[in-house]
C-alpha cells in the first residue's frame, strides 16, 4: 500500500502524518519542551529499593522518580546472564534471578535507559540493559548475542546471522557486544552493516566516557528527534514521498539522511506550496475527529471510543445502516467495516494498553470467525506490537497494544477545569441542595450577621425561581438573612458561602 509522509515543522512543535491513499493512518507529535525520553540513557541514582516488589526507584532528574524492575536489571550484573535464545530467536528458560536487594543499594549510581515515557501519574520505566538503535542494527553493548529480526523470513535468518557474526567479531579481535539486525537491514551490504556497527560502537564509547565524567542524574545519550526518526523508523518500500515544509530543517535532514539513510533521503522533498501542508489531506480535521468519542463509519454505523486510566473501550453500533438484506447481514457488514476503522483509530490516537472491543452480537459462528480474522489482519499493519484474543462468552474481544508514549488525547488535551475529567457535572439543582446543607452546617458553628451565596449564574437563577421557597424557609429556620451573588467565572459545581 502506497504511503506519503507529511511533516509540519515549527520551532515549538513537529507534526508528522502518515497518509495512505488519502487517509491519515498515523499522527506523531513532538513538542520541543515535551520531547519524549524513550531511548535516552541516564546516569541514575538509586533512591529507594523495594524488596517486596523486587523493584527500585531511581532519580534521573525528573519530577517523579523512575521505576526499574529486577527483570530489567539482569544484564551486566554479577550472578546474571542474559536469556539465551534458540535458533528461532525464542528465549530459553532463565536461571533463578538474584533478589534486587543484593544487586543495588540506595545512593548507588546506575546507568539506565528509558523504555517507557512517564504516563499520567506513573513515572518513567527504566532498564539497565542498554540498547542503541542504528539505521540497520540495534546494539546491545552488555550482551554478546547476535540475532535477526523475526519479521525477516525464517529461511534467510541463519545466513544473515552468520554474516553479521563475522562482521561483529569478538572481544579478541576488538569486537564484541550484541547486535540485532533490523527488518530494514535485510538487503544491506556488508559495507553498510560495517558502517552501522562502527557508528554504534562510537556512540557507546561516548556514553561510557560521559558516565565517568558526569554526576548522577545526568543525561548521557539522547535518542534521535522526531524528524530523524521519520527516516529511521517510518520510511519503508511503500513510501513515495517525504514532504517537509521547512527549508532549514529540510537541509539538516538531508545532511543526516545522506550519512545514515541514503535510500530514504532520496524521497525527501521540500514543500513550497502556499497552502499549509496539513491542509492537503485535511489532517487537522482528522485530528479533531480523533479527539472525539464518536467515529462515524461510511455505512452509517459508528464507533464510541472511551479512554480511561485502566483500559480503552470501543463500542460498535449499527446506527443508521439498514442496507443489508436481513438483520444478520447488517450486523456482519457493520462489524466487518468496524475492524478497519478500529485498527486505524488505535494507530491515529496512539491508544495503548488493554483495549476491549464490543462488536455487535453475531448469531452465526462463521460471521464471528470472519470478523476476528479481518480484525487481526488490520492490526497486523500496525508498527506497534498488538495481540488480539478470541470472542469471549459475552461477545467481547480483548486485545493489547504496546504503549511506549502518551496517547494523542493525553498529549493534546488536559482534564476539564470544571468536571476534572469526569465528563459530567452535578445539575444546578443538586448544587443548590448542597449549598442549603452547607449553610445549615455553618449556622450551627458560627453566628454571622448574614450568609452570602456566591455561585454560577444558573445556580443563582434557580435560587431566585424554583428554589426560592426552600431558601426562604432555611433563612427563617436559622434566623439569618441569606443574600445571593452571581459569578460568571464560576463553574456549575463551584460556590462560596461568605459569612458577613
Amino acid at each position: 500500500m502506497q504511503q506519503d509522509i507529511l511533516i509540519n515543522w515549527s520551532p515549538q512543535e513537529t507534526r508528522v502524518a502518515v497518509v495512505e491513499h488519502g487517509s491519515v493512518q498515523e499522527l506523531h507529535v513532538e513538542r520541543t519542551l515535551e520531547r519524549g525520553m524513550v531511548g535516552n540513557v541516564y546516569l541514575g541514582k538509586v533512591v529507594r529499593v523495594l524488596p517486596g516488589m523486587q523493584s527500585t526507584f531511581i532519580d534521573i532528574g525528573l519530577e517523579r522518580a523512575a521505576f526499574l524492575h529486577v527483570a530489567d536489571l539482569a544484564n551486566g550484573f554479577v550472578g546474571h546472564k542474559a536469556a539465551e535464545l534458540d535458533a528461532n530467536g525464542v528465549p530459553r528458560p532463565a536461571a533463578p534471578s538474584v533478589p534486587i536487594e543484593r544487586q543495588v543499594f540506595e545512593g548507588q549510581a546506575l546507568m539506565v535507559q528509558v523504555i517507557k515515557d512517564p504516563i499520567g501519574t506513573k513515572g518513567a520505566r527504566l532498564s539497565a540493559q542498554i540498547s542503541i538503535a542504528g539505521r540497520l542494527l540495534v546494539f546491545l553493548p552488555q550482551d554478546d548475542h547476535v540475532g535477526v529480526s523475526q519479521k525477516i523470513p525464517l529461511a534467510q535468518r541463519e545466513d544473515l546471522r552468520r554474516r553479521l557474526q563475522t562482521l561483529v567479531g569478538d572481544a579478541s579481535t576488538g569486537g564484541g557486544g550484541g547486535f540485532i539486525l533490523r527488518t530494514n537491514g535485510e538487503d544491506a551490504t556488508d559495507a553498510e552493516l560495517a558502517d552501522d556497527i562502527a557508528y554504534l560502537r562510537k556512540a557507546w564509547a561516548r556514553i561510557k566516557s560521559a558516565s565517568v565524567r558526569l554526576p548522577p542524574t545526568s543525561l548521557l545519550h539522547q535518542d534521535l528527534n522526531l524528524l530523524q526518526r521519520v527516516l529511521r523508523d517510518l520510511v519503508c518500500e511503500q513510501t513515495q514521498t517525504i514532504r517537509l515544509d521547512s527549508r532549514e530543517q529540510f537541509e539538516k535532514l538531508q545532511v543526516f539522511g545522506k550519512e545514515f539513510m541514503p535510500a530514504a533521503v532520496e524521497k525527501l522533498q521540500h514543500y513550497k506550496g502556499e497552502r499549509p501542508i496539513f491542509d492537503l489531506f485535511s489532517i487537522d480535521e482528522e485530528v479533531a475527529k480523533a479527539l472525539g468519542r464518536r467515529v462515524d463509519l461510511k455505512s452509517g454505523g459508528y464507533l464510541i471510543v472511551d479512554q480511561t486510566e485502566a483500559l480503552t473501550t470501543v463500542d460498535v453500533n449499527t446506527g443508521a445502516f439498514v442496507g443489508a438484506r436481513n438483520f444478520d447481514d447488517t450486523i456482519f457488514k457493520t462489524n466487518l467495516e468496524a475492524t478497519q476503522a478500529i485498527a486505524r483509530q488505535l494507530r491515529l490516537r496512539n491508544l495503548g494498553g488493554i483495549v476491549i472491543v464490543d462488536f455487535i452480537d453475531m448469531a452465526r459462528e462463521d460471521h464471528r470467525e470472519t470478523v476476528l480474522a479481518e480484525f487481526r489482519k488490520q492490526l497486523g499493519r500496525d508498527r506497534v506490537k498488538t495481540t488480539a484474543g478470541a470472542f469471549s462468552a459475552l461477545g467481547l474481544v480483548e486485545m493489547t497494544r504496546k504503549r511506549t508514549r502518551e496517547s494523542l488525547a493525553h498529549m493534546l488535551c488536559e482534564p476539564c477545569a470544571v468536571c476534572s475529567g469526569k465528563g459530567t457535572v452535578k445539575t444546578a439543582r443538586s448544587v443548590t441542595y448542597d449549598i442549603l446543607r452547607e449553610i445549615l452546617r455553618e449556622a450551627r458553628q458560627f453566628n454571622p450577621r448574614e450568609f452570602r451565596i456566591v455561585a454560577s449564574p444558573k445556580v443563582i437563577e434557580l435560587f431566585l425561581d424554583e428554589e426560592s421557597q426552600h431558601l426562604a424557609g432555611l433563612s427563617d429556620f436559622i434566623g439569618k438573612p441569606i443574600s445571593l451573588q452571581s459569578e460568571g467565572a464560576m463553574g456549575q459545581e463551584q460556590y462560596d458561602i461568605v459569612l458577613l
